[in-house]
């Protein structure tokens, strides 16, 4: 029941004190003596950006006159985390393609020695879960075919991505968020970097450095997940019109030492350790990748879980539903005798091609997880960003060579391998908003028939619109006894996160909500950043402590009801391999 007692209330009824527009875009550039000029800004130094960034510099290695027009700073990348990749989590596999097309003088096994990679599938196997204890092999699916592709790490090829940039001539401004966009009679003109050395109150320490208007020819959206300035374009030249809202998901992800080899990727799929009820809304799955460290020698196990934020049952968590999976026979045969050395979480957009908005503007352009370029039907996006930063680069080169207008993009990414695969599982994931059991039919068929049937265009709501209730999902978790099964609060600490104590509060929400908001916040952040009085009462309104410093900026909150805005540069985890 609600607190007001007309039923469950839904995360959007309570909108976060926050303008998207007003806060984010500058309308105006400093003085000339004020500000930096630049050639292309690039704002995001994950694999998207920096493939933007890594081919724009060859193209413009081949053309000096090109070169010497866009200035004494022909690219930059401006980067919030301490260094590219600090930000960057995903399971991943990876299909080699568009990565071996950018860099085509370098072999898979120099990807191994760039301790980005960690070796060829070579075997899969796939599990229906129906009970804590048992498993049930089934054949594959075809998105989950990925014999040939990739284990990597993302964090680690963005560090190896920025490298390769900087020695073409990329200026990298890291521990530099892009706090507003700059728009200017219509067009994109660059962003203002934030201000740094600001108290808890937004008070000027001894410290403090104002931030900077950074003027670029083109402007290139790369933010990932969530980017407030990506949010504030969208609905400043209307990309999302005739759109499907994004939808989103939220990973956990746990990489551990072990005594003893995985020889294959797995994948399993639920029922287990989700409710099957379609009440509780509960939609995911989980991985387990074998890495091995080309020079450490050293054998790891990737091992995650994603949930769908569509869920109902306020007290879902995708950390301790993640510690609950490591309780399965499976996964102890795996991980038992080993150590956990990283943790991360991070959001990723679900709603695929329907939900893409365009991704062109006048001076702008939106790639990777910005443009919602995500199969989440076969779990892959990295291949997809890689391709939408060359793409984009592509586009940049021909704008600023031949004067062809910067909309030449979205064409190219629906011509490309990113809109033919998007396309196939365009209705794909839609139907499990009607549950696992109603909804698994129809997915199959989809997938069977590469989205032939049933066609048509299948429609989204926003995650916030789903009311939530105050269930029992919770009772099933496991105690931490931080050795195998952890809480949120030691998972942080192995983060790397260095936010400070004094740092402002980069999360807007509403303090005081009906209890099963508050609940809902409080299970769904993995960082342990909401938290409920104890005195506080079992129904009704109920104020919400933000445990703001706690944050690895996953973004799932503004999926359910807050937002999630720019924090000083160099704040937040320092990830290495996830």
């Amino acid at each position: 029941m609600s607190s007001n007692g007309h039923g469950p209330h839904a995360p959007g009824e309570f909108p976060p004190p926050v303008d998207p527009v007003g806060e984010f875009i500058k309308r105006e550039l400093d003085t000339e003596d004020d500000r930096i000029e630049v050639g292309v800004a690039i704002v995001g130094g994950g694999t998207a950006g920096l493939a933007c960034a890594n081919r724009l510099l060859q193209l413009l290695g081949e053309d000096a006159e090109t070169m010497e027009r866009l200035g004494e700073v022909p690219v930059a990348v401006i980067e919030k985390a301490k260094t590219c990749g600090g930000h960057n989590l995903s399971g991943a596999v990876m299909r080699p393609g568009p990565l071996q097309e950018l860099f085509p003088d370098v072999s898979r096994e120099d990807w191994r020695k760039a301790r980005f990679a960690f070796g060829e599938v070579t075997k899969e196997a796939v599990y229906l879960l129906p009970t804590a204890k048992s498993k049930l092999r089934i054949p594959p699916p075809p998105p989950f075919k990925n014999h040939g592709n990739e284990v990597i790490s993302v964090s680690a090829l963005a560090r190896y991505q920025q490298r390769v940039a900087e020695e073409g001539g990329a200026y990298i401004l890291t521990e530099t968020s892009a706090a507003q966009l700059i728009v200017q009679d219509g067009r994109v003109v660059g962003v203002r970097s934030g201000d740094r050395g600001r108290g808890k109150d937004g008070q000027p320490l001894g410290n403090f450095e104002p931030g900077t208007d950074i003027q670029a020819q083109v402007t290139v959206l790369a933010e990932g997940c969530w980017g407030h300035l990506t949010g504030a374009a969208i609905r400043e030249f209307a990309l999302g019109d005739g759109r499907e809202p994004q939808v989103w998901e939220l990973g956990v992800k746990e990489v551990w030492k072990v005594p003893k080899p995985l020889d294959r990727i797995i994948h399993t799929i639920g029922p287990w350790p989700l409710r099957l009820s379609a009440r509780y809304g509960q939609i995911g799955g989980t991985w387990l990748y074998p890495m091995k460290d080309a020079k450490t020698g050293d054998d790891l196990v990737s091992i995650g879980f994603v949930i769908d934020l569509e869920y109902a049952d306020a007290t879902t968590s995708a950390h301790d539903l993640l510690q609950q999976f490591k309780l399965h026979p499976l996964v102890r045969g795996i991980l038992d005798g080993g150590e956990r050395v990283a943790w991360g979480a991070k959001a990723l957009p679900g709603g695929g091609y329907w939900s893409m908005p365009k991704l062109s503007m006048p001076g702008a352009l939106l790639v990777g997880d910005a443009g919602g370029m995500v199969d989440t039907v076969a779990l892959k996006g990295v291949h997809h960003s890689i391709q939408s930063g060359k793409l984009a680069a592509e586009a940049i080169y021909a704008s600023l060579k031949r004067g062809e207008p910067l909309s030449n993009y979205e064409q190219a990414v629906e011509d490309s391998s990113i809109g033919h695969e998007l396309y196939q599982v365009r209705n794909t994931r839609q139907p499990f908003q009607r549950g696992f059991v109603l909804g698994g039919p129809a997915v199959n068929m989809m997938i069977a028939t590469k989205g032939r049937f049933p066609g048509g265009r299948w429609h989204w709501h926003r995650n916030d619109q789903q009311p939530l209730f105050v269930g029992t999902t919770h009772t099933r978790y496991p105690k931490p006894d931080n050795k195998y099964i952890f809480d949120k609060l030691s998972s942080v600490y192995i983060s790397g996160n260095v936010t400070r104590d004094d740092a402002p509060n980069h999360i807007r929400l509403h303090k005081r909500v009906p209890r099963e908001i508050a609940e809902g916040w409080r299970w769904m952040c993995p960082a342990g950043v909401y938290e409920i009085p104890d005195d506080a009462p079992e129904s009704g309104p109920v104020d919400v402590i933000v445990n703001y410093t706690n944050c690895v900026q996953c973004g799932a909150i503004t999926a359910k009801g807050g937002r999630l805005t720019p924090p000083e540069g160099g704040d937040g985890p320092l990830y290495t391999i996830t």
